[in-house]
């Protein structure tokens, strides 16, 4: 009999060690905010991103300051918000396909695709595509140049945003909407990193809505 009521006063007392275990002491309460709301967070996000756009003097010709962006690809956290920042934008807007303009598009573009759920179609230059391709030539600031994008990439009315790190004065974008168009699919929107506004190349695109993170003006 006193075995058996050691026995249970053993087990009381593993049990009341254990609920102690189990039992928060001097946690402090958290304060639940509010989030913060998209314009601001994205002013002040996006204002950390610029300060790792690297101005480089003379390139690609004498005259033109180049805004270099692999300073912000190097930062993870930049990297999210840009992505971000730019998703947001179009969730719920039902899109088909993110069109990435070679190069810098494709790394924008394709993690974007991921982000909404939709696919990424390629525009590149002559000769880097290997099946049978739709073709567009067009003019930059720059110099004559040409887009090509597969054949049958995009199905009939599919839903497109068209993505490049710069929008400039607009014409490599508005070509890669050419070849859109040739294939029987609507540009719902573009979208930039950077925009340098003094070029007016939004106009170029109006009115089809363009959405960009850092405006230079």
């Amino acid at each position: 009999m006193a075995t058996k009521r050691r026995s249970i006063k053993r087990m009381t007392a593993n049990r009341s060690t254990a609920a102690k275990r189990a039992r928060p002491v001097n946690v402090p309460s958290r304060r639940i905010e509010a989030p913060m709301p998209l314009l601001v967070r994205a002013q002040s996000t996006f204002d950390f991103c610029r300060s790792l756009i690297r101005d480089v003097p003379d390139f690609p010709r004498p005259g033109v300051v180049f805004k270099d962006l692999t300073p912000l690809l190097a930062s993870p956290r930049a990297l999210h918000i840009v992505l971000d920042g730019i998703a947001e934008r179009f969730i719920g807007e039902h899109i088909d396909a993110i069109v990435g303009i070679e190069a810098r598009g494709f790394i924008f573009g394709g993690a974007l695709a991921a982000r909404l759920n939709a696919s990424f179609v390629p525009v590149r230059k002559p000769g880097k595509l290997p099946a049978a391709v739709d073709r567009v030539e067009f003019t930059t600031e720059y110099s004559r140049e040409v887009l090509e994008m597969h054949k049958g990439s995009l199905r009939e009315e599919a839903r497109v945003v068209i993505v490049d790190d710069v929008l400039a004065t607009g014409g490599t974008a508005k070509a890669a909407a050419e070849l859109v168009h040739a294939q029987g699919g609507y540009v719902i929107g573009y979208a930039f990193v950077v925009e340098l506004g003094f070029l007016n190349g939004r106009e170029r695109l109006l009115p089809v809505r363009v959405e960009s993170c850092i405006p230079y003006e």
